[in-house]
């Protein structure tokens, strides 16, 4: 919230500042998605965007939370809440090791003319206007059609046996070559199942009125959707691969809006998916067009969805920065709050989660990721055969 005893003027340049901040990060999991649109010839320069105040683990209100030793992760079957230290070396795991059997990563792209479920779009420039003086938490967005064509990767382990039905991982803002890595390794140490990856990238652009936000940050089954029925059955027919139907055994995970986008696969299809992974998850709300019946989007899961409905069979893992996203403009972009507060809904509803809140930590930030996602992805494979299922 913004303090009574900043002047006018400091107020209005506050929210000029904050609102500029919005516009350039939209919750992109990659620095490369997190740039504002291009400045036209002759405009006012850009106020600079503010640095992320550092937020601390025990703020009142927060979720009570076991400090660890510095460098430690959580331990890959316990649930609940852990503070990470402030010095993030990467894992061993996300090393190649030349004695791991490595699996193949094929890559091909999809077009936009060839889907049903998003033919593309693109947000105007300039169309990203000021938020409604009624309700900041709405903003005039404009957008057009737009062609795209997406990157695709597909990892298949070494140890995949043709003709199986192996379990798999679906991963936004792909490709994710440091899952492909880590799954070489845990893999090969029989910490996690013999499983494919399915890395798929956006749409392109970011934030509301682009693909990649109208994808990601809508609140309802359709990306879900999209993926059974344009993108698994393709990756089945190019590579001759199985694909398993069982919901335990299928996993999502994704950074910024990508892990919200993987939440938002298992809550409105549990029936497809039961563990989900994310870095930094916009639980926040970047939903654009506005859903009345969730008009605060993601933010919805922790403010109604979860406390008001029974349980569903999702098992999640989760991070956050202490220098994460936060934008001043209304009371539904705190990136670190609506992390906590899903901590604090999930616990009450007896869900199996582990959150992580990380110090010295940005959004989706890269040495957090490389110290954590082989844990992380054991601790969501829990009670999962490492050697599979039976056919």
């Amino acid at each position: 919230m913004i303090s009574p005893e900043l002047k006018e003027k400091d107020y209005f340049m506050f929210r000029l500042v904050s609102v500029a901040f919005l516009i350039s990060l939209m919750g992109g999991s990659d620095p490369a998605l997190a740039q504002a649109p291009a400045q036209a010839p002759g405009a006012a320069a850009r106020p600079p965007r503010p640095v992320a105040p550092t937020r601390d683990p025990n703020t009142p209100g927060y979720v009570a939370a076991k400090d660890l030793p510095d460098g430690a992760n959580a331990p890959v079957k316990a649930d609940g809440n852990f503070i990470l230290g402030p010095t993030h070396n990467p894992a061993p795991e996300m090393t190649v090791q030349e004695s791991v059997p490595q699996g193949t990563v094929y890559e091909f792209t999809m077009e936009s003319a060839d889907s049903k479920f998003y033919p593309g779009i693109a947000r105007d420039p300039g169309g990203f206007g000021p938020p409604d003086p009624s309700n900041p938490a709405r903003m005039e967005i404009k957008s057009h059609p737009a062609a795209y064509t997406r990157k695709m990767a597909v990892y298949v382990p070494k140890q995949y046996v043709p003709g199986t039905a192996a379990p798999f991982i679906v991963g936004a803002d792909g490709p994710d070559r440091a899952l492909f890595t880590a799954l070489d390794n845990l893999i090969a140490q029989k910490r996690v199942p013999v499983m494919i990856a399915v890395s798929i990238g956006n749409g392109s652009g970011d934030g509301q009125g682009s693909e990649r936000g109208l994808e990601y940050d809508t609140m309802s089954g359709q990306y879900a959707e999209f993926v059974e029925k344009e993108v698994l059955p393709l990756v089945e027919k190019k590579y001759n691969l199985k694909l398993t139907r069982d919901p335990e055994g299928r996993a999502t995970m994704g950074g910024s809006s990508g892990g919200s986008a993987a939440l938002i696969m298992a809550w409105y299809h549990p029936e497809l998916y039961h563990r989900v992974l994310t870095y930094s998850g916009t639980y926040v709300n970047q939903q654009w067009p506005v859903n009345p019946e969730t008009p605060h989007g993601a933010w919805e899961f922790h403010e109604k969805l979860i406390p008001n409905s029974a349980a569903k069979p999702i098992r999640l893992w989760m991070e956050v920065g202490d220098r994460d996203n936060l934008s001043t403009r209304d009371n539904y972009h705190d990136w670190v709050l609506a992390n906590e507060n899903m901590a604090k809904v999930l616990a009450a509803k007896g869900y199996h989660y582990q959150f992580v809140f990380a110090r010295n930590a940005g959004h989706t930030d890269r040495a957090v990721k490389q110290q954590t996602l082989p844990e992380a992805l054991e601790y969501v494979w829990q009670g999962y055969p490492v050697a599979g299922p039976k056919n």
